[in-house]
């Protein structure tokens, strides 16, 4: 696992940012595709995606982290940075799983839930850069092992 960057001394005001800058972004959404039963179908849709993908490359152990399916083992090639949640799936390598991972994770899974097919677009369109990406600062900077604890 490589070490954790240090983060640049403005980042919690740059995030602070980013997440004002998403909540101005969901006031545009209509609200039946939040929360609803159509977010749900988007969801699922997600999930099964991240299932049928988790399931083709995964070459580790599938479990089950409360809510949260948990494929291992797959390809560095098959996921971006330490892994990616896909509707209620988290795929992933072989780094350790730690709670705080986990608990990160949930996060986005209920982000999946709430936004349903928009997900991936509306995390694209945040960025990569996760001190700027609203849905890894909601999901915990520290947890996702974007920067250190008690940075």
């Amino acid at each position: 696992m490589s070490p954790i960057p240090t983060p640049p001394a403005d980042w919690r005001l740059t995030a602070d940012r980013a997440v004002q800058r998403g909540a101005r972004v969901d006031r545009y959404i209509p609200a039946p595709l939040l929360d609803s039963p159509i977010s749900r179908l988007g969801y699922w849709y997600g999930t099964t995606v991240g299932w049928i993908w988790g399931t083709l490359w995964s070459t580790g152990r599938v479990e089950k982290h409360g809510d949260l399916w948990v494929f291992r083992g797959l390809p560095a090639w098959a996921f971006p940075r330490g892994g990616s949640c896909v509707g209620g799936c988290f795929l992933t390598g072989d780094a350790p799983l730690t709670e705080r991972l986990l608990r990160h994770e949930a996060v986005h899974r209920r982000q999946w839930q709430r936004y349903g097919i928009l997900m991936p677009f509306l995390y694209l369109f945040a960025g990569r850069n996760p001190l700027r990406n609203r849905f890894e600062i909601e999901a915990g900077l520290e947890d996702g092992n974007y920067v250190p604890r008690g940075a």
